[in-house]
């Protein structure tokens, strides 16, 4: 079982592990001239699209019958409990994104909590959602709605999860239905959250057999071309992309499982970025806080994008650092350092003309993370373990955000936190023979 978000894409690391062995000789060689002299970077502007980003069954709490609450129920060394009760803290919550200055707010709409049973909608699960994105459009933040992260209600993995052929029909009328309900507000779209890892942890659940992960995406695949074309539909000038977890060194293979079969039906192109693979990293299986942050990373990721979807625009759609327990980490990065540094390589992106036009900081509280609550990655912190108020503590990087987000980003002379990885796995060969650097402090 895999505890966390960075977690989770370790059983894809053993592929970067190979891919490094190849790639070894080429980094040896040295990289190309850097840009440590380069020019002051430009801020972002106005229209550039500042968020926070959450999930429904890691945030919301009163969880309703579903494949994750029964399978961690069974296995996890966390139980979900209440979480951070978004659902009663709903507005509290909004009200902190709020703050911040944030323009966007991502939720999932749970199908477990609005279609309890088949055929059967719960008005009060919706009102609940109904009552979330007003909120947001009241607090002057836009709506970002995935469809599907991860969870899909207990009467659906009972009749096999995405292995019964009826799943594709039974998801696209849920998500017909929260289309109809919330077009009118003007959403963002996400369909299906981090598709290439989906069908992997319903192996992991047992809702899959491995010999049909290729299924999976075939149908996965169908979902979203089906709710893509409805969305447009409902709501003319749409924005819908499908969020693509950025798996260092192998994003290119794991691309012709989903993205690169969906590419005409993405009106923007979603990007969680986390961690960064240096040469020769001794433990690909780090707990998650233990992951090498290499924040220039979320560069290359965004050029390897803009490489792959020509045309179109990307969205950071999920970033963030994890703790462990909110402890110091080993490596010395704080929160804040590693927002800052953050936002200048977003800001290098735009001014190198990459088509940059937002970013979500995941999490604006810490949440519990597929199992545990020791990831913490929260703007702001909460001990849901031990603390039964759910304080929301900030953070040092509360601040750094709410100062990012009224300039636009960091200081044009900016300096990094720490220095660049020389020869970075996050997109090889280009990040080694096209390498960026920056001023330092």
């Amino acid at each position: 079982m895999m505890n966390s978000r960075n977690g989770r894409r370790h059983n894809s690391r053993t592929w970067a592990a190979a891919l490094a062995v190849s790639i070894a000789a080429l980094c040896t060689i040295g990289p190309a001239p850097g840009h440590a002299d380069s020019p002051p970077v430009p801020p972002l502007g106005g229209d550039f699209l500042w968020g926070v980003a959450s999930s429904g069954f890691q945030s919301e709490g009163s969880e309703p019958d579903s494949n994750w609450l029964r399978h961690t129920t069974a296995t996890a060394p966390d139980q979900v409990g209440n979480s951070v009760d978004f659902y009663h803290r709903y507005r509290e919550d909004i009200g902190l994104a709020a703050g911040l200055g944030a323009k966007v707010y991502r939720i999932s709409v749970e199908w477990a909590r609005i279609q309890p049973r088949p055929g059967e909608w719960d008005e009060q699960g919706f009102a609940f959602y109904d009552n979330v994105i007003a909120a947001i459009r009241a607090a002057g933040m836009r709506p970002m709605i995935t469809l599907d992260h991860w969870v899909y209600p207990g009467w659906v993995a009972d009749r096999g999860g995405w292995a019964d052929p009826a799943m594709v029909d039974e998801w696209l009328a849920s998500a017909r239905a929260v289309v109809d309900r919330y077009a009118g507000d003007d959403p963002l779209w996400v369909t299906i959250n981090e598709p290439y890892d989906y069908p992997r942890l319903m192996v992991s659940q047992g809702q899959l057999r491995q010999d049909q992960i290729p299924m999976m995406y075939d149908r996965l695949v169908t979902a979203h071309d089906g709710i893509y074309d409805y969305i447009h539909a409902r709501q003319p000038g749409a924005m819908v992309t499908s969020n693509a977890s950025y798996l260092p060194g192998v994003e290119t293979l794991t691309a012709l499982a989903f993205e690169n079969r969906i590419a005409d039906k993405l009106d923007y192109v979603g990007i969680d970025y986390y961690y960064g693979e240096p040469p020769g990293s001794p433990a690909l299986n780090n707990p998650p806080w233990r992951d090498p942050l290499q924040p220039e990373g979320i560069y290359y990721a965004l050029r390897h994008y803009a490489r792959q979807f020509p045309g179109k625009p990307l969205y950071v759609v999920e970033n963030g650092m994890p703790t462990e327990d909110g402890k110091p980490r080993a490596d010395g990065w704080t929160r804040a350092d590693d927002l800052r540094d953050t936002a200048y390589w977003l800001q290098r992106a735009r001014a190198d003309g990459l088509d940059v036009i937002g970013y979500n900081y995941w999490s604006l509280t810490d949440n519990y993370e597929w199992g545990s609550y020791t990831p913490r990655f929260g703007l702001y912190t909460v001990d849901v373990t031990s603390d039964p108020s759910l304080t929301r503590h900030p953070t040092d990087a509360v601040s750094a955000y709410r100062d990012i987000i009224a300039a636009g980003g960091v200081p044009g002379d900016y300096a990094l936190s720490h220095p660049t990885t020389p020869c970075s796995l996050v997109d090889p060969p280009f990040s080694c023979v096209q390498p960026v650097t920056g001023p330092v402090r």
